[in-house]
């Protein structure tokens, strides 16, 4: 059950890739805005309901039962913070690539390394959601997990899309596109497992990692989803997307949790 609750959210990204071949045009203007701002919303209420709410509850200090959520989400967002500027990549239609070494690489792959980067904090997150269901009294079920697990897989899907369908406008094949988009979301199941392992052999870390994964997905939110979904016309379709992701997350969560 664990190996499939990793591989649903890689799931979502392939599917989400798939429409390469069946959509003859780019994504539309608005519908982009509202999956970018469904994605955004699906992500927000996650990292609230399935993360740092369990993180603050599986304190054992009474006093100061905050700490874990806090430290562990401020960790979270360090860490993006620094892969953010590390890793070469390029934001959707942004002509200004960023990390070390960027000007070397291709736009193509710099657009794959986006979509990668951001999919780390969400295969950690599923990760330590499953590493938490395992631990008797932590909070977390297997149902909740799994929610969890669903909840990224569906914003998994437009994502794929959203990275498969401008890689070949740029000139890659179908198939190529397809591959690229698919693999983009590989490193979710890989960094859940990582995540998994590293909360087995230290129990007493759970809730830290738990806000861990939640603050690495928010950075991700509010240092690209948001701002893509943002820009330009058509924002306030991005909008309705954010309250219907966070919404159905939500009601996900607190239904099988």
């Amino acid at each position: 059950m664990t190996a499939l609750g990793l591989l649903i959210p890689f799931a979502g990204t392939v599917l989400g890739a798939a429409m390469v071949f069946l959509m003859k045009q780019d994504i539309n203007a608005k519908l982009e805005k509202f999956l970018l701002g469904f994605a955004s919303g699906v992500m927000v209420a996650a990292s609230v309901w399935s993360l740092l709410i369990p993180a603050i509850e599986m304190s054992s200090d009474r006093r100061l039962v905050f700490m874990p959520a806090a430290v562990g989400f401020l960790l979270g967002i360090a860490f993006l913070l620094v892969l953010d500027s590390l890793i070469p990549h390029l934001h959707l239609k942004s002509d200004s690539p960023e990390g070390i070494g960027s000007r070397k690489i291709t736009k193509t792959v710099m657009m794959v390394f986006a979509v990668t980067l951001h999919n780390i904090p969400e295969g950690m997150a599923v990760g330590v959601a499953l590493a938490a269901a395992m631990k008797s009294g932590s909070g977390i079920t297997l149902a909740s997990a799994t929610a969890l697990s669903i909840g990224i897989a569906i914003q998994n899907f437009p994502e794929g899309a959203i990275i498969s369908m401008p890689l070949k406008a740029e000139g890659s094949s179908k198939f190529k596109a397809f591959m690229l988009g698919a693999l983009s979301g590989a490193v979710e199941p890989l960094f859940g497992f990582i995540t998994i392992l590293l909360t087995s052999a230290v129990i007493s870390a759970l809730p830290y990692l738990l806000a861990f994964a939640a603050g690495a997905m928010i950075y991700v939110v509010v240092e690209e989803l948001i701002p893509e979904s943002q820009s330009g016309k058509h924002s306030n379709i991005a909008t309705v997307g954010v309250a219907i992701g966070f919404v159905l997350m939500m009601i996900l969560d607190v239904y099988f949790g």
